[in-house]
């Protein structure tokens, strides 16, 4: 065989081969699925596409992200999840509380600092953050991949608040989350469970006085048009937690995992940038937007009126949960006097 013939057939071979491993690539390549609760620009939206960012950029795999509104509300989107129609979903433990209690432990007022330099710090080095929720997630099978936090949360109500007798008579919105409606009645409000899709005209109409998240999410959701008087009563801070079908994750390779993982980390590290300031920029927006505004910040004897009813949440929280429960919070005030000390 002449050495041109021979050089023709090893181009004919390596273009076989090529084209074989391509398709086979392209055969392992896969289109996976991922919903959260917020919409556009969010800060779940925008970990959700620093995560789809990094796997489509080390990987062949892509990344759909639906937000909001488009495969339905939380309960829906968790669903889908577990049923293995989505290979991720953003859920907060607000909603996530019924399916696993122990998570409602972020809705136990003043149990968090609120200065984001601690909060930070807790969710990278805590036992219970890091250790102790994969187990308990994993037996409802999802794979936790990420817990972080979005904002400290604010209340927004109908008139100022500086103590608790002002919830008096008000009905606040409260998620889906019997610890949260604990929370509120301990306040002095009447907690009122209502889907996110409802809140708005709920406000609008006075068929609810009041409601709480994060500032951004109060400026994005036009929240402050028809509930204007932002309370800052520095109770907590809005967590949020990304996951995986666990079926779906157990079944990839060890290079797929670390890919999740490692792009988990990767939008992790972008949203704590993301976050720092959002809060303020957020509330010049609002007070850009509307003369009606008022910013109410409670000081410091103001928040030990609704501080001193916080231990009648733990109890709660503690009923709720039995023994587990209870260890997870020691293990959480541990960690927190940790950081809290460093």
């Amino acid at each position: 065989m002449s050495s041109m013939s021979k050089f023709k057939k090893l181009a004919g071979i390596s273009a076989f081969a090529f084209a074989a491993m391509s398709m086979a690539n392209s055969v392992n390549a896969a289109n996976w699925r991922y919903a959260h609760e917020e919409y556009e620009g969010d800060v779940q939206d925008v970990f959700a596409y620093d995560f789809k960012e990094y796997i489509e950029n080390n990987s062949d795999h892509t990344l759909q992200v639906y937000r909001f509104g488009e495969l339905g509300e939380s309960d829906d989107i968790m669903e889908q999840t577990q049923a293995g129609i989505l290979n991720f979903v953003n859920q907060s433990p607000g909603f996530t509380g019924s399916l696993i209690p122990e998570a409602q432990i972020f809705f136990i007022p003043y149990l968090m600092p609120t200065d984001m330099e601690t909060v930070i710090e807790f969710f990278r080095e805590s036992e219970a953050i890091n250790e102790d929720f994969p187990k308990l997630y994993a037996e409802k099978g999802l794979e936790l991949l990420q817990m972080y936090p979005e904002g400290e949360m604010v209340v927004t109500v109908d008139e100022k608040v500086t103590k608790p007798e002002d919830f008096n008579n008000k009905k606040i919105r409260v998620m889906t989350n019997p610890l949260l409606s604990e929370t509120y009645s301990a306040f002095g409000a009447t907690p009122t469970p209502l889907p996110w899709g409802e809140v708005y005209g709920a406000l609008q109409t006075n068929m609810i006085q009041g409601q709480e998240n994060p500032i951004f999410w109060i400026e994005s959701g036009g929240l402050y048009e028809v509930s204007p008087n932002l309370v800052f009563t520095k109770h907590g801070w809005f967590t949020t937690a990304m996951m995986a079908n666990k079926d779906f994750y157990d079944g990839l390779g060890e290079e797929d995992q670390k890919l999740i993982q490692d792009a988990a980390d990767y939008a992790f590290e972008k949203i704590i940038v993301h976050i720092d300031g959002l809060a303020e920029r957020s509330l010049e927006k609002i007070r850009e937007a509307s003369d009606e505004v008022t910013v109410t910040r409670l000081n410091d004897e103001q928040i030990e009126a609704f501080k001193a009813r916080a231990p009648q949440v733990e109890e709660k929280f503690i009923e709720m949960t039995g023994e587990s429960g209870k260890e997870l919070l020691n293990q959480f005030k541990e960690d927190l006097k940790e950081v809290q000390n460093d």
